[in-house]
């Protein structure tokens, strides 16, 4: 059900934008997409950002955009190392950026600007190393009709 909310094309654009933003940082990006949460948006979205794993990046530079399309919710969420170098501000520029977006039903979009965004600011604080490896997958995240 998840996967088909966006087409192919809007998968491989939003794809694309990861690997584009991760190419001049050592963060991760990720992008998790479900049909609806119960719970409060970033309440989700901590879940998530645990079950995929994403507190284990070794610089603590792992973001994630989380969408829950039917009841229209969404979170970003900065580990630690990230969060403390952009700040509140930041994440709240970007949910401000994907509500307009989403207002237009150009989720595919809006979620590639903000992963532009999101990258731009990674390269400034954890720029790319010689001995780079990319910790976490680069394919958006599909969860079911619950909270898996």
């Amino acid at each position: 059900m998840a996967k088909q909310f966006f087409s192919k094309a809007e998968q491989a654009q939003i794809v694309a934008a990861i690997q584009s933003a991760e190419k001049a940082t050592s963060g991760e990006i990720r992008l998790h997409v479900e049909p609806k949460t119960d719970l409060a948006p970033m309440d989700r979205a901590k879940i998530v950002f645990d079950n995929l794993g994403m507190g284990n990046t070794e610089l603590k530079n792992a973001v994630l955009l989380y969408l829950s399309f039917k009841d229209r919710k969404f979170a970003i969420i900065g580990d630690s190392g990230i969060h403390e170098k952009v700040g509140d501000d930041f994440w709240q520029a970007e949910k401000d950026l994907l509500k307009t977006y989403f207002s237009k039903n150009e989720f595919a979009n809006g979620l590639s600007l903000a992963i532009e965004h999101v990258g731009e600011k990674l390269k400034a604080f954890f720029p790319y190393q010689a001995n780079d490896v990319n910790e976490l997958s680069n394919e958006i995240s599909f969860g079911g009709e619950t909270n898996e």
